[in-house]
């Protein structure tokens, strides 16, 4: 694996040698790294630890575009998690876990066919508290809020603006022999801009495998259990969510709103019956002060309907300073208090998309850390 990183890194500084006699060929990349002090993780009244990613993904990448003419366009991109306290890579086994596709871009849009994100994530997401972190997301990240999935073998198409107008379609291909629906994905989202309003919103169908052909839980998404939150729902025969979020921008200030709904639906191979349903919606303020220096603040609740009975309540801030235009440095602060039962035993409290379960019913996380891209 560790050959496959350097063959990567040295083909990726070819590539940008010869940038210059192609269209255009970017090396890019983000390091995040924190210290955080947990109160309750997992079970033990406290935890001082390293945490890579808190404001963006540690990652380094390469994208690029070629001209060919007629306003056609060859486009790639191929994109690298890692750990940023360790140098591991952020997925164990996949050396370019975020992104890896290949596309065109035409007049009538663009088609793109690899790893990729889900039509909600490019064009609901940035209108939430996530755009500032996954601290903020919904707690475990059950409806995807914070891109816990990404999805294999994707083809996805992607719209021009339309005065103010964007859609999104993405379908991914399940693979399985003999069973076409078997692990596939599909999702489309719209989203409207007109300033200083922005509305966007969508749907997305995640199947998790037919226990019949292949092998639950094998699906072109990552899994989206992670903690303790919905780790009941594993045996989940699809699960379909539905998220719309809005943001208004007013100078400095910045306001916004989302809301999404979840369903994991269960069949006679799950382990458990009917469905299980989340309702989630959280609200955000956001202050700039100066371009170098925002405050942030936000507010979720989360409750479980069907075959379990948990609410979640979370509220988070953060604050962050631009040292330059690359380096910043950063606090958050998070608290998250869980009541009622998760179809395993009492709710566990867990944070945002951080995955650290509480082993308790509340949780308090700060970190501060310092972010530098290139």
């Amino acid at each position: 694996m560790y050959k496959k990183i350097i063959a990567a890194i040295a083909l990726g500084a070819i590539a940008v040698g010869q940038a210059k006699a192609q269209s255009s060929v970017t090396l890019y990349g983000i390091v995040d790294t924190g210290l955080a002090y947990v109160h309750n993780s997992e079970g033990q009244s406290s935890q001082w630890r390293m945490a890579p990613s808190n404001l963006s993904a540690t990652s380094w990448g390469l994208k690029g575009t070629e001209d060919l003419g007629g306003g056609l366009s060859a486009i790639f991109q191929i994109e690298n998690g890692f750990d940023g306290s360790n140098g591991n890579l952020a997925t164990a086994g996949r050396l370019f876990s975020r992104q890896a596709w290949v596309g065109m871009a035409t007049p009538f849009g663009t088609v793109t066919l690899g790893r990729q994100y889900d039509p909600l994530t490019d064009l609901e997401q940035g209108l939430t508290a996530d755009t500032f972190s996954g601290w903020f997301a919904t707690p475990g990240d059950i409806d995807n809020y914070d891109s816990s999935a990404r999805f294999n073998n994707a083809v996805k198409w992607v719209s021009p603006a339309w005065n103010g107008l964007t859609a999104e379609a993405m379908y991914a291909l399940g693979g399985v022999a003999g069973a076409t629906g078997s692990g596939q994905t599909w999702s489309a989202a719209l989203a409207y801009s007109r300033a200083p309003f922005n509305i966007a919103g969508g749907y997305l169908h995640i199947d998790n495998g037919n226990a019949n052909v292949g092998q639950r839980g094998t699906s072109t998404s990552d899994t989206l259990f992670n903690t303790p939150i919905n780790a009941a729902y594993a045996s989940a025969r699809t699960i379909n969510i539905a998220r719309v979020g809005a943001n208004l921008v007013l100078g400095g200030f910045t306001v916004g709103a989302a809301y999404s709904y979840s369903q994991y639906a269960s069949d006679a191979a799950s382990t458990y019956a009917g469905s299980e349903k989340y309702h989630n919606g959280s609200i955000f303020a956001q202050y700039n002060f100066t371009p170098a220096f925002m405050v942030i603040g936000a507010y979720n609740y989360t409750r479980a309907l069907g075959d379990s009975s948990a609410k979640y309540h979370q509220i988070n801030v953060g604050t962050d300073y631009l040292l330059s235009k690359r380096t910043d440095v950063y606090a958050l602060a998070g608290y998250q208090h869980a009541m009622g039962d998760n179809g395993q035993g009492p709710a566990e409290a867990s944070i945002g998309s951080y995955g650290i379960p509480a082993g308790k019913s509340t949780q308090e996380a700060v970190v501060i850390g310092l972010r530098h891209r290139f």
